[in-house]
């Protein structure tokens, strides 16, 4: 095959429109499940505080007929608290940007503002996740769950708790240690922790990929084998998952967390949730300032909020510490 000589072709061509898909397609994982899951509430200032009560442990209660009272003494309840962290996204795109037509329509304010609120919402997800220890001061961070959770707890060699420092009113990062992969005597143990603290747990939030290990105790001798049956057209299906854990403390949900695969750092724990335990509290919402002005052509944007972590009952809620969260060797 040959070209006639002096054919004009499209290769040659430089006035022809390009086809661009007008669709923009966004893979960036948007779903916050620990944040969502526990809910929000309102804070007053920037160190709001709570208190942490108990009931002692039951004793021998039999008494002398006809005996004279005697009073015992109050305990008072504990007092802790954390502080309000500032979360801020911002964007600035010239008036020409915004005049012209955009494929997608990506490169806008309105498009720039929606993933602005979505990017603060992971940084939250992450907050409440990552091991931070609290700071007061100018530039506060909230204390996240590593910091709070000291009681029902299951950690590597060289691991040691953290938790509400009552001097300082700061919680503190835990010690990480050893890692180690994570198996279903830690599960319950873990479970079974939080059971005789008083907890109810009713979620698990874990890395992907401790997700995938937690589907492994499927093959435990004292797990209950999966059946499932044919779907009427003769095929089977191939069961390899499961999202519910029913053990010797109760039955709870097992949830892959994105964000929790940010760094090993971070995916390196499984969080035992009691989701009335725990809350963020807001102390300006998340929102855009509307007073955000710029001396040039161009049109600037901030969504800025103002929030903290409020663990009610760190004795609620369990941790294992210090297990692959990455791949089975990070």
């Amino acid at each position: 095959m040959a070209v006639i000589t002096n054919t004009f072709q499209s290769t040659s061509a430089v006035g022809n429109r390009e086809e661009i898909s007008d669709v923009v397609d966004r893979i960036t994982p948007e779903d916050t499940p620990m944040y969502t899951a526990m809910g929000t509430g309102k804070a007053t200032s920037t160190n709001p505080k709570w208190e942490v009560d108990v009931i002692r442990a039951p004793a021998a209660n039999a008494q002398l007929e006809g005996d004279s009272y005697n009073f015992n003494g109050i305990t008072p309840p504990e007092k802790v608290g954390n502080h309000t962290q500032i979360l801020r996204e911002s964007w600035i795109i010239s008036g020409t940007q915004e005049a012209v037509d955009n494929v997608g329509k990506v490169e806008k304010q309105t498009e720039a503002k929606l993933k602005a609120g979505i990017a603060i919402r992971k940084d939250v997800e992450l907050a409440i996740v990552a091991n931070t220890a609290s700071v007061a001061g100018n530039t506060r961070v909230s204390g996240g769950l590593p910091s709070w959770i000291e009681t029902n707890v299951s950690r590597g060699a060289g691991g040691a708790n953290g938790g509400y420092n009552s001097g300082t009113g700061l919680t503190v990062a835990e010690t990480t240690g050893t890692l180690r992969a994570m198996t279903k005597a830690q599960f319950d143990a873990v479970m079974q922790q939080v059971f005789n603290s008083g907890g109810r747990v009713n979620d698990v939030q874990l890395s992907p990929y401790n997700k995938s290990v937690f589907v492994t105790f499927m093959s435990d001798t004292n797990v209950a084998a999966f059946r499932s049956s044919v779907d009427g057209k003769g095929k089977n299906t191939i069961v390899g998952t499961a999202d519910i854990y029913e053990g010797p403390y109760g039955k709870v949900t097992v949830t892959p967390n994105r964000v929790m695969a940010t760094s090993a750092a971070v995916a390196r724990r499984a969080f035992f949730m009691d989701y009335d335990k725990v809350e963020w509290l807001w102390l300006r919402p998340i929102q855009e300032d509307p007073d955000v002005h710029v001396n040039a052509d161009a049109e600037a944007g901030v969504i800025i909020g103002e929030g903290t972590l409020s663990v009610k009952n760190e004795a609620a809620l369990g941790l294992i510490a210090d297990i692959f969260g990455l791949t089975a060797a990070s």
